[in-house]
């Protein structure tokens, strides 16, 4: 029983981690292009590692922390410019294309020696060089503090503080998203996803419509890195395309074109991968199996259990969890 509760405890502490909360909102931004736009962007990760390089850049330059905040969205929105100008007047999967190779471009660029002075080259930027501006804004008094099972420091990099102020963040981007998605250029979207001709036949400027939404869903990505380095370092390696599979794979779980799918897609998925992977390992350490099967191999097997369970959902709800399956029914441009 023991060895349950601190699975639960474990898998509980994932929900709210600030990790979580950075893929919530990568994923809001992401809905932002696919779920409201259709947009294919393959290459979220490319944005977060941006913001995350503006933010920590900057700071260690000596940029106060909202400075550096605005450097890290202007980072996301000059890339979005870059990428969607040439790119959005076409048809078909081109975004798809040049995201995903620019994300890639932008990594490589970043673990290089040449820019190694800026960036740290591979082994990125160390996260005492840029965190102090943030904790120093902590209201936070010293010490540590326990809620129900959890309990983590007030003010530091795995602290209460990051966890406030990553879901806050995500909070606050909820509420931009539910109020554009429900006014009338969060409508000429959803008509631009379901049919751009016929919004075209009414006199909209769907190329504009359409880079706006990958200038917005972009600084949501860039934030979302920022929000993923606070507790930790910036690493390019990290943020690869891996990450942006599991900002898709958060998107589609929770539901795409709904306002809550993100966080709810990035809750359960963490929250599952970390209760199956400590669940298996404790099932390798305490019991028969261990001697069989290593501690190593029990965890893949873990995290081969959640992309079952992911795949089934797809199978048999590919709507999402609070998607709605007419929501489904659009054309990707």
């Amino acid at each position: 029983m023991d060895e349950f509760l601190r699975i639960l405890t474990q898998s509980l502490a994932e929900l709210i981690a600030p990790t979580t909360a950075a893929y919530a909102l990568a994923a809001i931004g992401l809905n932002l292009h696919f779920g409201y736009t259709g947009l294919l962007n393959m290459g979220q990760a490319g944005f977060m590692l941006l913001g995350a390089y503006g933010f920590g850049i900057s700071t260690i330059a000596g940029a106060p922390f909202f400075v550096a905040l605005l450097v890290a969205m202007a980072a996301g929105l000059l890339f979005a410019l870059l990428l969607g100008i040439p790119t959005l007047q076409l048809r078909g999967d081109y975004l798809a294309i040049v995201t995903i190779s620019a994300a890639e471009i932008i990594r490589w660029i970043g673990r290089s020696t040449w820019l190694q002075e800026w960036t740290g080259g591979a082994s990125g930027l160390q996260g005492r060089d840029y965190k102090g501006t943030f904790q120093d804004l902590s209201p936070l008094p010293d010490g540590r503090t326990t809620i129900g099972p959890l309990e983590y420091i007030n003010t530091g990099s795995d602290s209460w503080w990051t966890r406030v102020f990553a879901w806050g963040v995500v909070a606050l981007a909820l509420l931009f998203v539910w109020l554009i998605t429900r006014s009338p250029w969060g409508r000429v979207l959803k008509g631009i996803r379901e049919d751009e001709d016929a919004v075209r036949a009414l006199g909209k400027n769907v190329y504009s419509y359409k880079l706006q939404s990958l200038v917005l869903g972009g600084v949501l990505g860039s934030l979302g890195g920022v929000l993923y380095v606070l507790p930790i370092t910036i690493a390019p390696d990290a943020m690869s395309r891996t990450m942006t599979f599991f900002v898709w794979t958060v998107l589609l779980l929770g539901g795409a074109a709904t306002v809550f799918g993100p966080v709810l897609g990035a809750m359960i998925f963490f929250g599952a991968y970390m209760f199956m992977r400590t669940g298996m390992r404790a099932l390798s350490e305490n019991t028969g199996v261990g001697e069989i099967v290593s501690t190593t191999n029990v965890e893949q097997i873990g995290g081969m259990l959640v992309g079952i369970t992911l795949m089934l959902l797809v199978i048999f709800r590919p709507q999402g969890i609070l998607g709605n399956k007419k929501e489904l029914a659009f054309n990707v441009r």
